[in-house]
């Protein structure tokens, strides 16, 4: 059995909550692509410090987790589909432009869509080759652009984070400074307005 094995073993086989973050820690600490299944199944064991975990391990090992993370994104458990939306969303892999979008446009879980739209102004849109580049940062712009008129203000606000990265492209930089001056003259929510000024000053450098 190789060290790896041995280290799913034990996030397998754990009895308790802090055996079981202890496991996880020490599992994403190997850096082993063979443990990129079990770390996305922590997802699903209702132990937030674990997952959270579970998510680092994924983010340092990076593109190669992202099919994986695609594939085994949970329908059903809106917890589990949120730790992999984070994951995805930090590895900033452009193939996972179209569950990004999905997820932030109409995913019934506030964390989720929250996680989506954060995750798709990062997005290392450089890896692609025109046009494909230009239509995937436009469907970005797009639908962060949508979802800043959402009823929920958590979503607008993770909406305004993400616009605010987006506008690190100069061929969208305007845009989205006229959509942050529309939510200025229009939005009675104190905090966000407040994150606007500071998208705003970040932009404008």
């Amino acid at each position: 059995m190789t060290n790896t094995q041995q280290l799913i073993r034990a996030v397998v086989e754990a009895d308790s909550p802090a055996r079981m973050i202890a496991a996880v820690q020490k599992l994403a600490a190997a850096q082993d692509e063979a443990a990129i299944p079990t770390l996305i199944a922590v997802f699903g064991y209702n132990n937030p410090a674990a997952a959270i975990a579970a998510v680092t391990g994924l983010t340092q090992l990076g593109e190669v987790a992202v099919p994986q993370l695609l594939e085994q994104i949970d329908d059903y458990n809106y917890g589990a589909r949120a730790y992999s939306i984070r994951a995805l969303a930090a590895i900033a892999d452009p193939r996972a432009l179209d569950v990004l979008l999905a997820s932030a446009a109409s995913d019934f879980a506030p964390s989720v869509r929250r996680a989506a739209a954060k995750g798709l102004g990062n997005l290392r849109f450089h890896k692609l080759e025109n046009p494909q580049r230009q239509q995937a940062q436009a469907k970005a712009l797009q639908t962060l652009m949508f979802i800043s008129q959402d009823p929920d203000w958590s979503i607008r606000y993770a909406a305004v984070v993400g616009l605010q990265s987006l506008a690190k492209i100069p061929e969208l930089q305007q845009q989205i400074l006229a959509k942050f001056a529309e939510i200025l003259a229009n939005d009675t929510e104190d905090s966000l307005r407040a994150r606007v000024q500071l998208a705003q000053k970040q932009v404008l450098g």
